[in-house]
């Protein structure tokens, strides 16, 4: 196996010089895709050529256009049998890489579909009967529809493995030979992984022929301009933790990440309900729509852009001041490319996670790699966060008053003063700028499905103590506090057994908090 180490280069190719046809770069240039990265510049014209490639890259650095671009290139358009498959170690990624491949492919009129578990096993076989050409799946509920004869892989000329070092995590080894044993042995076989493995570089001996490994020398993977903080919380209580860090910090211009689409929605609607500037972007938007809310982030008219990974990706807006996790991500990397839009050009950045008590080990492993620890911060309570709206809303009063003609307004003002106090006049002008009805608005965000657990770690328990959200570490009008103590964890390597087939959405039943809002569970 022949092994090439790329470094990030000051020139850059653009996708017009890699070989691909016209009918391709067309639809690169309606997503505005101009230049390659790094791993698509070096694999895309391996992968042309028919090269078996091991692609090892950074999470976040183009792998799926990396080999979906050729792979669009070479699909037969009068074959209507699956002629590429995709496996994805998670439902999520599985879903992104398909929108993606469906947006490239859109003009050449390429089928792709998806099937992943957790979902109903009937609705996918009903659109597998639209004759994909394109399959990206999930282990496990890729091997069932083997089994059903609901997916045939006969036709397949080039196989992906995605994300292969998390797959074998997971513990899918197996299913990932049960699939590689349908697919023929005359093939094209890709595989990208962040890490390279001794088991991976096994995959790459049995399973590949002759492989170009294609390393990607990853970029600095953290700044020590930005300032890395994790706020240990109950999956009901996230919500409510995430508005109150809001008021204290006052972020003037923040990303929100959230894992999935659904998720995205909820919270831009939820935040938008609790009196917050904010708008979400993801996968389903038009490109119309999202130009629309980029815009309106990059001018400051909202100022909590919340996104997925995939919709963020590229995502280039200047200032941005804080990056927060309400889901902590499946991998270090995306945690990397994350915190990434913030601390740039010299400006400090503020990046917050959120981490559920059961995935504690995924923020060891982002630890692990950034090799820098995250600050634990106290969660804010319900009158720090309260203080912190009516410092933020001290600060806009002036704004309001310069931008007001009282010449217009002269006699009702007097007879305001007549009937009220100054004071209270003050009072009700603070409480309505700073939305303080608003700070407790119900709100409904959906219960999404744990993480598997991580194998390997330590489960010993490093987090403890407590800093007050009284301490004089803050920014702005609204406070912007920084440290924070608290927490334990520990992990167990069960394996992720949810991709298993069958229907598992069920109904949802409602579960109050004490918090203000509702938490829809899986029943």
């Amino acid at each position: 196996m022949y092994t090439t180490l790329y470094t990030f280069k000051e020139k850059i190719l653009k996708f017009s010089e890699l070989g691909l046809s016209q009918d391709i770069l067309d639809a690169i240039a309606t997503h505005s895709y101009v230049e390659a990265t790094p791993i698509q510049e070096k694999t895309i014209p391996l992968t042309l050529a028919g090269r078996d490639v091991i692609g090892q890259a950074q999470t976040g650095t183009g792998k799926t256009a990396a080999f979906g671009l050729p792979i669009l290139e070479n699909i037969d358009l009068d074959n209507p049998n699956i002629q590429a498959a995709i496996i994805s170690p998670t439902r999520e990624l599985a879903i992104q890489t398909a929108e993606e491949l469906k947006k490239l492919g859109h003009d050449k009129h390429v089928n792709v579909q998806v099937v992943f578990g957790g979902s109903d096993i009937r609705r996918q076989i009903q659109q597998l009967k639209s004759h994909p050409q394109i399959l990206v799946g999930t282990p496990g509920r890729l091997l069932d529809h083997i089994k059903r004869h609901t997916v045939k892989l006969g036709d397949v000329k080039t196989l992906v493995l995605d994300e292969a070092d998390e797959m074998l995590n997971m513990g899918f080894l197996d299913d990932i030979e049960a699939i590689i044993a349908e697919v023929p042995a005359q093939r094209q076989t890709l595989l990208f992984s962040a890490t390279m493995p001794a088991a991976i570089k096994r995959i790459g001996v049995q399973f590949m022929t002759n492989p170009e490994h294609v390393q990607i020398k990853a970029k600095q993977l953290t700044t020590d301009l930005v300032e890395q903080y994790f706020v240990r919380t109950r999956p009901q209580e996230k919500f409510d933790t995430l508005t109150r860090i809001f008021d204290v910090q006052a972020p003037k211009l923040g990303i929100v990440f959230g894992r999935t689409k659904r998720r995205v929605e909820e919270l831009a609607r939820g935040l938008e309900a609790r009196g917050y500037h904010a708008a979400g972007l993801h996968g389903d938007l038009t490109q119309q729509m999202r130009s629309r809310v980029l815009d309106q982030f990059k001018n400051h008219e909202i100022n909590l852009l919340v996104a997925t990974d995939v919709a963020a990706r590229g995502l280039d807006v200047k200032d941005v001041t804080h990056v927060y996790n309400f889901d902590i991500p499946q991998d270090p990397e995306s945690y990397v490319h994350r915190i990434g839009r913030t601390g740039r050009a010299g400006a400090e950045g503020t990046s917050v996670t959120l981490v559920a008590p059961n995935e504690m080990d995924y923020l060891r492993a982002i630890e692990e790699l950034t090799k820098k620890r995250m600050e634990p911060l106290r969660p804010a309570t319900l009158q720090e966060a309260r203080i912190g709206r009516i410092n933020t809303a001290v600060g806009e009063v002036g704004k309001l008053i310069h931008s007001v003609n009282t010449e217009d307004i002269q006699h009702q003002t007097k007879q305001l003063l007549e009937e009220y106090s100054a004071e209270q006049l003050a009072a009700a002008l603070l409480a309505d700028l700073a939305g303080l009805d608003k700070q407790n608005a119900p709100v409904e965000i959906s219960r999404e499905r744990p993480l598997p657990r991580r194998r390997g770690g330590s489960s010993s328990n490093r987090r403890g103590g407590g800093r007050s959200y009284g301490d004089k570490r803050r920014r702005g009008n609204g406070g912007g506090y920084r440290g924070g103590r608290g927490g334990s964890s520990h992990h167990s390597d069960r394996r992720d057994r949810n991709d298993r087939g069958g229907n598992r959405n069920g109904g949802y039943r409602s579960k109050s908090s004490s918090h203000g809002f509702t938490v829809r569970e899986k029943g």
